[in-house]
């Protein structure tokens, strides 16, 4: 493919979506960042977690469903997710805790993957489900 240079400067081939979902991840990190005092508050944990998925998973995963996802993209969201739970429980990197250690201490398992899938799914049964404009 004819690879565009982006206003950033960043070389794009369109084939991928590789710069868009680096950008969706550094805006979703930005937004954590600036919320940071209530995902890293003394306040419940589930409430914590909704307000994660809801607010910032929504940033980071927005037009999710026409994204093709390569192993190198799955490892960058799997890391944001990995990332988004450690801020959240302060969990600094030199303490070297595992990111299954992790994944107890916030009661969940890995779930962006499969946000995305569902997303992919529930996208493919609503364009399933568009009228036919040829009138057949």
């Amino acid at each position: 493919m004819w690879p565009y240079a982006l206003a950033t400067g960043d070389m794009y081939d369109f084939s991928s979506n590789k710069i868009i979902n680096k950008s969706r991840i550094a805006i979703a990190k930005a937004a954590f960042n600036k919320k940071r005092a209530i995902f890293s508050s003394t306040s419940g944990l589930k409430l914590r977690k909704k307000l994660l998925k809801c607010y910032i998973w929504s940033i980071a995963l927005c037009g999710a469903e026409t994204w093709t996802l390569r192993a190198v993209d799955q490892k960058h969201l799997e890391s944001f997710e990995m990332w988004c739970w450690r801020r959240m429980e302060k969990i600094s990197w030199t303490n070297h805790v595992i990111n299954e250690e992790v994944l107890l201490r916030v009661k969940e398992q890995r779930n962006i993957l499969h946000e995305i899938n569902k997303r992919k799914l529930d996208w493919s049964h609503f364009s399933w489900k568009l009228p036919s404009t040829t009138g057949y």
